[in-house]
């Protein structure tokens, strides 16, 4: 987005005007333009959220966004009193959950942090971020718990590229964004909660339009092929990639290695 002062308050009289009062039927919907887009604007203090609290009135759109603003600011508190949280797991007791970090998992972080796992929902996110240094806030979380719950890897990992490349990218809410799909920090989601990253395609871009912009070697197909590419004809997905796990099974071992953890 455009940068300044002047871009931010423009940008937000527009979300008012045409976006708000909707924004809790839109917000998950990555193919269209349902969030505020204001983030950036927050993280680089050309506008205070005390600015868009004053236009915010009653019913479930105003206050499902005034509570994201209060996990901002939620978040910047937690990280204020634990800084170490910054790094480390807020629930200790989770340092015991098995993670991967050899050769073979430094491997799988590159299919994850190039968009090319053969899941085309987190695909196109991981490309989305890399094009523009944003990612839909819904997309962040389920290529998070794809990192986390189907690869197995350390949470900082994928906090730190998110932070390379988010022109939003904020500390606390960006590294406890992180652990709340790890599982270990603050109001984390339960550990037996994964995304299923083509359930949650089918669910929210249903038609595909998120996915064939990012995803340009999917263009061609149509849902529900478009989330599962490799059960296209075979004439049609001799070029896609296959998925790099089984999502099945690997849930399957994110419950065993959280279980073992917490002693269950």
């Amino acid at each position: 987005p455009p940068a300044g002062e002047d871009a931010a308050h423009s940008r937000w009289d527009e979300f008012v005007a045409s976006g708000l009062d909707s924004y809790d039927q839109t917000r998950d919907l990555p193919a269209v333009e349902g969030t505020s887009m204001m983030s950036a604007y927050l993280r680089w203090g050309q506008v205070h959220p005390r600015q868009l609290l004053a236009h915010l009135g009653d019913g479930k759109a105003h206050e499902i966004f005034r509570s994201e603003l209060a996990w901002r600011d939620f978040y910047a508190d937690v990280l204020f009193r634990s800084p170490q949280s910054a790094r480390q797991n807020l629930q200790h007791k989770m340092d015991a959950i098995r993670l991967d970090t050899d050769d073979a998992a430094r491997e799988r972080f590159e299919l994850w942090a190039t968009g090319c796992t053969g899941y085309p929902l987190v695909d196109a996110g991981m490309r989305q971020l890399l094009a523009t240094g944003w990612m839909h806030n819904r997309v962040r979380m389920i290529v998070a718990s794809f990192l986390v719950k189907d690869l197995h890897l350390p949470w900082q990992w994928g906090a730190r590229h998110f932070m390379r490349h988010l022109v939003d990218g904020d500390l606390a809410s960006n590294q406890h964004g992180w652990q709340w799909a790890a599982g270990t920090g603050t109001d984390a989601a339960p550990y037996f909660r994964v995304f299923n990253p083509t359930a949650q395609s089918k669910r929210f871009d249903p038609d595909g339009h998120y996915i064939r912009r990012w995803v340009p070697e999917l263009a061609s197909l149509t849902a529900p092929h478009v989330h599962e590419p490799w059960t296209a004809p075979h004439a049609a997905a001799s070029h896609v990639r296959q998925p790099m796990v089984d999502h099945a099974a690997e849930r399957a071992e994110t419950l065993s290695r959280y279980q073992v953890a917490m002693g269950r």
